[in-house]
């Protein structure tokens, strides 16, 4: 006891292997077995020392709530899922509705990124006049692309930022924005190359990543009903 406050063996025992990298307190000599219950003691007087002088307040102290709040949830989510292996059939629906929500198409294409709206309209004057995208982007673009011409190779558009992903969906193969796109890393000329239908992969290649989801959707499911089940006063 510390002014009261009880040190639990489940505290001392997890103290002791974290101490000792994993020795339980009965391999310990009692000059070990003193010393770490010693250190502990200190650990105790030094956290009722900071309470009393108001220190779990503020965002340390709300970093110290969500982390005790993390952890349970955690631990209730483990005692939740123990011993409830995801059947095939399980995992088989998780993939359907993974690759349900998968885009169609996947694009290539080019780009040439600067930094302000009048060097992109040149630019695309000069593409108008029949210059080369590719050597326009090696000498112009800021972008790690320039040195391949620009070149991105293939992505789905839900990887790009969504000005970007707007204009290359619709482009036309071998066409090129014909006013400057904006996006939060500068000003954009952008030439699609080609599309291509996006293929998932096999259910058997990825069954071992689905039973992670299924569980963690399981989870979600519980944690709804038991949100529904509480009394919650909501005052944002």
């Amino acid at each position: 006891m510390v002014n009261g406050e009880k040190i639990s063996k489940d505290v001392w025992d997890l103290w002791v292997k974290m101490r000792t990298r994993g020795t339980s307190p009965e391999d310990l000599t009692p000059e070990q077995l003193t010393e770490n219950l010693d250190g502990l003691i200190q650990v105790y007087v030094a956290g009722q020392q900071a309470r009393k002088e108001g220190l779990a307040s503020g965002e340390d102290g709300a970093r110290i709530e969500l982390m005790q709040q993390t952890a349970m949830a955690d631990m209730l989510s483990r005692k939740f899922l123990e011993g409830d292996e995801p059947t095939t059939e399980e995992k088989r629906a998780e993939y359907d509705k993974q690759v349900a929500q998968l885009p169609k198409l996947e694009y290539r294409a080019r780009h040439i990124l600067v930094d302000n709206e009048a060097k992109a309209r040149e630019l695309i004057a000069s593409l108008d006049s029949g210059a080369r995208f590719e050597t326009l982007a090696e000498q112009n673009s800021s972008d790690s692309s320039a040195q391949e011409g620009g070149d991105l190779g293939w992505f789905a558009a839900s990887r790009m930022v969504k000005p970007f992903a707007d204009a290359v969906e619709t482009l036309e193969k071998g066409a090129y924005t014909k006013e400057p796109i904006q996006s939060q890393f500068g000003w954009h000329v952008i030439k699609l190359e080609d599309t291509r239908p996006l293929n998932p992969p096999a259910f058997e290649e990825v069954e071992a990543q689905l039973g992670p989801l299924v569980q963690q959707t399981k989870f979600q499911a519980y944690l709804e009903e038991l949100t529904k089940a509480a009394k919650v006063d909501r005052k944002l």
